[in-house]
């Protein structure tokens, strides 16, 4: 068995991956079939970012990288970040007024 099952749906055909978690350093680790990093089109040391729904399915997906202006600094942009976390509930006190 090479850890891909096909299932048939209701509307189209499914695969299912089915893999062991191994241990990686203090975390747990799936390793990512090719054929499913090829499909995301990543590679090693990019991101994933696993999504979950109100049904409990998990969604993952290829984190976008977006491009800042070249005027633009990260470190201030991660300031501005920063300054709305920490206010974020006079924020939300001003909006309901």
């Amino acid at each position: 068995m090479n850890g891909v099952v096909k299932v048939k749906g209701k509307k189209e055909q499914e695969k299912r991956y089915i893999r062991k978690i191994g241990r990686m350093g203090n975390s747990l680790g799936v390793s990512l079939p090719k054929e499913l990093a090829e499909k995301l089109k990543v590679s090693q040391g990019e991101e994933l970012e696993f999504i979950e729904n109100q049904q409990g399915d998990i969604l993952i997906r290829k984190v976008r990288q977006n491009k800042l202006p070249e005027n633009v600094r990260p470190e201030v942009l991660e300031a501005f970040y920063d300054v709305f976390q920490e206010d974020e509930g006079i924020l939300d006190d001003l909006r309901d007024r």
